[in-house]
Order: C-alpha cells, then sequence, then structure tokens
C-alpha cells in the first residue's frame, strides 16, 4: 500500500497535518498541486500557501495552475502516474481531473458529511450549537461534497471550545483518517456509500456556506447562548462584531469569549452594564452576553479588564435595529 503513488492537493495550514501525515507514515507522494503565489500585505510581497511551503521544505515537486483545465497542466498530473489523488482544503476540480487517478480522487472534509456541506462546515457546527462533529472521507464527484462516503470518524465539541480549537483537533483527526483511508482502499476493506444512507427520515440537511461580513454581524435580540454560539462559532477569525455609537463617533469592536447568562430583566436588547473595572455584559432576549476579550477597530485584542482601563463604555449605546 506505501507504493501508492498518490498526488496531494491542498492549500491552508489544514492540510498541512495531512500532508506531513503522509510523508511520516512512508507514503508515496509524487507531486503535489496547491493554489498560484499572491502579493500580500502593503507591501505586495508574494506569498506561498503554507502547503507551498511545506512541499518546497519537503522537496517535493509543486505545481500551482491558474486553471485546473489548462492541457498542459492535465498532462503533466497524468505524466505523474499517480494511483489516488488525495484532497485537503483546496478548490472544485473540474471532471477532467478527478477521474485521472486509478484507484480515485478522494477528499477531507471537516464534518459528518451529509451535514455541513460547504466551505465552512467548522464555524457553523458551532454557531448551531452542536456538540458532536467529526470528519469524513469521500470520493468526489461532479457536485460539492456529495460523493459516496468512505470513512467517518466524530469529534465531540465542548461548550468552551471556538472554531480555532475545534480546527485544530479536527486537522490531527482529519490527517489520521486519510491514513486509514489509504490503507483501506489498498487492502479494498472500504466499500463507498451514497451520502443518502446517512440520511435519517425526514432529517434536512444543515449546509456550511462560505462566511461573509455580514453573518459576522450580532443580532442583539437573539438570546444568549445564540449569541455566545455566533462568538465562539466566528473565534478566532473572522470574529463576531457589533458597534458603539457616542453621540455621532461609532466605533466597531470583535468580540473572541464571551459566557451567556440565562436571565429575565426589563432591559433593551444591546443595553450595556458595567462597572467600568471589571465586567462588561450586554442585554439580549432572556439574558446577558458578558465579554471576556474584544478588540476595537485599529486596536490589540485585550482582555476586558485591560480594555475598561482605558475605555468608558458606559459612554457608549450598541444600536439595535
Amino acid at each position: 500500500m506505501k507504493n501508492f503513488r498518490i498526488v496531494f492537493m491542498g492549500t491552508p495550514d489544514f492540510a498541512v497535518a495531512t500532508l506531513g501525515s503522509l510523508l511520516m507514515n512512508g507514503y508515496n507522494v509524487v507531486g503535489v498541486v496547491t493554489t498560484p503565489d499572491k502579493p500580500a500585505g502593503r507591501g505586495r510581497k508574494i506569498n506561498k500557501s503554507p502547503v507551498k511551503e511545506f512541499a518546497e521544505s519537503s522537496q517535493l515537486p509543486t505545481m500551482q495552475p491558474e486553471n485546473l483545465k489548462d492541457p498542459e497542466f492535465i498532462d503533466n498530473l497524468k505524466n505523474l502516474n499517480a494511483d489516488v489523488f488525495v484532497v485537503v482544503a483546496f478548490r472544485m476540480l473540474p471532471e477532467v481531473i478527478w477521474k485521472i487517478p486509478s484507484t480515485g480522487t478522494f477528499n477531507l472534509h471537516a464534518s459528518l458529511l451529509p451535514h455541513y456541506r460547504g466551505a465552512a462546515p467548522i464555524n457553523h457546527a458551532i454557531i448551531n450549537g452542536e456538540s458532536v462533529t467529526g470528519v469524513t472521507t469521500f470520493l468526489i464527484d461532479d457536485k460539492i461534497d456529495t460523493g459516496n462516503i468512505l470513512l467517518r470518524e466524530e469529534v465531540h465539541i465542548f461548550p468552551f471550545e471556538n472554531a480555532g480549537d475545534i480546527h485544530d483537533r479536527l486537522m490531527k483527526q482529519g490527517a489520521r483518517l486519510v491514513i486509514k483511508t489509504l490503507e483501506g482502499l489498498a487492502s479494498n476493506m472500504i466499500k463507498p456509500q451514497p451520502q443518502s444512507l446517512f440520511i435519517k427520515p425526514g432529517e434536512t440537511l444543515k449546509p456550511a456556506p462560505k462566511i461573509f461580513p455580514k453573518d459576522c454581524i450580532i443580532d442583539w435580540k437573539k438570546d444568549p447562548v445564540a449569541i455566545h454560539n455566533l462568538i465562539r462559532g466566528l473565534a478566532p477569525s473572522p470574529c463576531a462584531r457589533s458597534v458603539l455609537i457616542k453621540e455621532s463617533s461609532e466605533l466597531s469592536f470583535k468580540i473572541f469569549e464571551s459566557q451567556p447568562e440565562a436571565i429575565k430583566h426589563n432591559m433593551n436588547p444591546g443595553e450595556i452594564i458595567s462597572d467600568g473595572i471589571h465586567f462588561i455584559k450586554i442585554a439580549c432576549r432572556d439574558g446577558f452576553v458578558s465579554i471576556g476579550s474584544l478588540q476595537l477597530e485599529g486596536k490589540k485584542r485585550m482582555s476586558t479588564v485591560e480594555f475598561l482601563r482605558g475605555f468608558k463604555i458606559r459612554d457608549y449605546t450598541i444600536p439595535v435595529s
């Protein structure tokens, strides 16, 4: 099985763990495909993807096609004579690509498919208050995250964990699952199963679309648990956010940590309670959200105590439409 010729496709840190695991387990990675280098930052310095940097340090041949349907790129892929393509956090592949290897092309996805298909499965699972998520390997087909399932493994989400915590745990669990998948494919011990077999009668699938800026705005009319789940589901990036207003000035701020407090009250959503020293609570429906750490636009992240040393939050209000 270690003689499998593998082409690996991926871009972010999440994918690096799997590529590293393939090498540490002695697999024959004959090529790596990742995104093109891009200028980034004020100096427009050329930025390589994490997978590109790791591949170079591991002396692996790398391809960075602008167009996945480019005939030259396709020919180069075919010339690698790969048995299998392993895909982790990459772009949608055209059929002409995923049909190349004899054993097939499989993808690692950070959810228990068929739930949370899409670009942001970790974020949406936490935002929805799930207590269990997981990782899935599946054969790629002509749609997004719909192919036959190879293996799935559950991972528990604890109430104190945010998206960054779950990302790091699924990254490691996913790397291990890819190795198990390769072992199963090589020994013909895995039978691909349609995703329809994993849908319970009457069950509605939960999607995981890309997170846009508008999705990060806190609705203080929601209950404290829903707001807390949004905050941890978007932390440490891109972060849930709101706005502070004082007369004609307006300040956007991000919240990194919070605690929900369910209690009946007569305050309006968005009203701020603070002793000016130790705590900030913001009223919402049927409770409060206590802020643990936050960041004003243009400033660094601070704990609530640090923030209150230099900011009179009681002079501000939070607008709620």
